[in-house]
């Protein structure tokens, strides 16, 4: 999908006080860090415009939202990755807060240097891991360029280059959370009774933290005030809630508009509460090959053995490797 050319010439109006703005004023999206609260954030996130038809050459873009503990480990991987796009994707990261204190936590010249958006402390399998992955989203709608939304870690890699990726999402007419009923102490087991009768155990769903959604989703997600607030207040503890909330919300109102399933391949063969973690001798041409073409499913309506765009978990110890495989694997560069 070849995008077009952004226009260098906006609109220009003059002010009562004789001071000129160009549509640029009001359409370039704010600094990643910046000094909203997550009310004014969400807030200002949900705006949409009721004219459809965008009055610049607008770029279709994919925003890559990394919620990460600190440093993106495998940055040298994305740096090839993304070589060549600029102007068709967007970057945010959501770390520790420690970690946004200076833009020096990436080298001046990364694509991830100055990407980190307002943060606070997230626990793993926490209510506040959602809105984490709220706050990321709130933050790449604010860009009008930005089309898809792809939520990532810092052990995700990419299985194919830029410009399969780019496609493959842009022309997708769906998006990307797995949901399933699962009568079991780790499904229908989490489930909060006090969430009825809004929330029934019919709709309660379970699936991937791991999404990729197009805009119409996202907006829905950052305004939604049915679903998140009883997740507030009963999905806590044990029941997990990044596991439950995206999966049982648009099972509820989007199921027409869902692949219904995830993206990002995860290995959970290994018993336990954590996916197996791939180390540098794990790492081979066979094994990456398999997670590209080893699948079958279903895309825009026919059969497709792309099935997985991401992957994870990866250590930082298994960089080399991957940045060795990645021209003649993934056709990194080409």
């Amino acid at each position: 999908m070849a995008p077009p050319q952004p226009s260098d010439s906006p609109v220009e109006t003059i002010s009562d006080d004789g001071a000129q703005y160009g549509l640029n004023d009001f359409l370039e999206p704010p600094e990643a860090m910046h000094g909203m609260d997550d009310a004014q954030l969400l807030w200002r996130a949900s705006m949409i415009p009721r004219i459809a038809q965008y009055p610049f050459n607008r770029v279709p873009k994919v925003a890559f939202l990394f919620l990460t503990k600190g440093h993106a480990s495998l940055a040298p991987l994305w740096e090839k990755f993304f070589k060549g796009y600029r102007g068709m994707y967007s970057i945010y990261i959501h770390s520790n807060p420690s970690f946004n204190l200076s833009k020096a936590a990436e080298p001046q010249g990364s694509v991830f240097y100055g990407r980190r958006i307002p943060s606070k402390q997230v626990r793993w399998g926490h209510v506040n891991m959602i809105e984490a992955e709220r706050r990321l989203l709130a933050n790449a709608l604010m860009d009008f360029s930005n089309k898809r939304f792809v939520l990532l870690s810092e052990a995700c890699i990419p299985l194919f280059n830029f410009s399969i990726i780019y496609a493959y999402l842009m022309n997708s007419t769906q998006s990307f959370i797995e949901a399933y009923d699962k009568d079991s102490p780790v499904g229908r087991g989490r489930y909060n009774e006090k969430m009825s009768p809004h929330i029934t155990i019919d709709q309660w769903r379970k699936g991937s933290q791991w999404f990729e959604m197009d805009r119409e989703l996202a907006l829905e997600v950052v305004s939604d005030q049915f679903c998140f607030p009883l997740f507030q207040s009963y999905c806590t503890n044990a029941c997990y809630s990044d596991e439950h909330y995206l999966p049982t919300f648009v099972t509820i109102k989007f199921t027409p508009k869902n692949s219904n399933r995830t993206l990002t391949w995860v290995d959970w063969s290994r018993a336990g509460i954590h996916p197996v973690t791939y180390l540098r001798p794990l790492v081979t041409v066979e094994f990456l090959k398999a997670l590209r073409h080893g699948s079958q499913c279903e895309y825009n309506g026919q059969s497709s053995n792309i099935c997985y765009l991401f992957a994870r978990k990866f250590s930082t110890d298994s960089l080399i490797r991957l940045l060795k495989f990645a021209p003649k694997v993934m056709y990194f560069n080409k």
